[in-house]
């Protein structure tokens, strides 16, 4: 089963197409243009830069279409370029020494990574996947300290963006404090839900898909358990699988249960 769980965080609203055909949806050179680069903006340290330097940067991106499991980017890579996610969905994953995967992050349209290690010139113990296929922009370092060193509010809001990844570091290690598989699955919905989710009255709703594997890398336990903890939480109406592939967290299960 997979679970859909999305982010609101970072990304442009939806546009209408330009034109359809029986082939699919056409959009011109421009309407690319222009989306690209109003996804750059919405990366919030690059949100001080002005239009004709938002239209530099996306100049100075490489776009790169990665297949399905396909390595973005390995540990030892990881300083020569910051990549922002133009369309797709990438996994960041740990590899263990018998090459299972601890996922750390799910990354998506609009998301970004590979900044801290550009801006201290370490290398990063992670890799990057592609979950399905993607188009990813890559900023060379040298270009990347142009926007970041040279512009006093840029870099102000870049330290920011530091505090955040930090946080979500700190929420990762208290998931895994957790004793039992059942609360660190639960850990793991309600930090997906508070990181993605959209609340109205029912609880939170959470739409970027998602399979039982993926919690399970999260959470550092096996697919089978996590199906059936899920299954529980669902019998006990804790969440509840939408129609459409939505995952509703029920706000009766948001008050109780070691709340993060």
């Amino acid at each position: 089963m997979a679970v859909m769980i999305s982010s609101p965080h970072h990304h442009p609203s939806s546009r209408q197409p330009l034109c359809n055909s029986n082939r699919g949806t056409l959009k011109s050179p421009a309407y690319k243009s222009f989306h690209k680069r109003d996804m750059l903006q919405n990366i919030p340290f690059f949100s001080a830069l002005t239009p004709s330097e938002l239209a530099t940067l996306e100049r100075l991106i490489k776009k790169k279409t990665y297949v399905k499991r396909e390595v973005i980017l390995s540990e030892e890579d990881s300083t020569h370029f910051m990549y922002v996610i133009f369309s797709g969905r990438v996994r960041v994953v740990l590899l263990s020494e018998d090459g299972r995967e601890h996922i750390i992050a799910i990354h998506k349209r609009g998301d970004y990574f590979g900044e801290m290690a550009l801006f201290d010139g370490k290398t990063s113990p992670a890799t990057i996947i592609a979950i399905e296929e993607s188009e990813i922009g890559l900023l060379a370092r040298e270009d990347f300290e142009m926007f970041i060193l040279q512009n006093s509010k840029v870099l102000e809001l870049f330290i920011t963006m530091l505090c955040l990844r930090l946080r979500e570091s700190w929420m990762m290690i208290k998931i895994m404090s957790f004793s039992s598989a059942e609360q660190r699955v639960r850990a793991v919905l309600k930090n997906i839900g508070h990181l993605y989710g959209v609340r109205d009255k029912r609880g939170i709703l959470v739409s970027l898909k998602l399979t039982h594997k993926d919690i399970a890398g999260y959470a550092a336990i096996s697919r089978e358990t996590v199906s059936r903890i899920l299954s529980k939480f669902s019998k006990e109406g804790e969440i509840e699988f939408l129609e459409n592939r939505q995952l509703l967290l029920k706000s009766s299960s948001l008050k109780n249960n070691h709340p993060l």
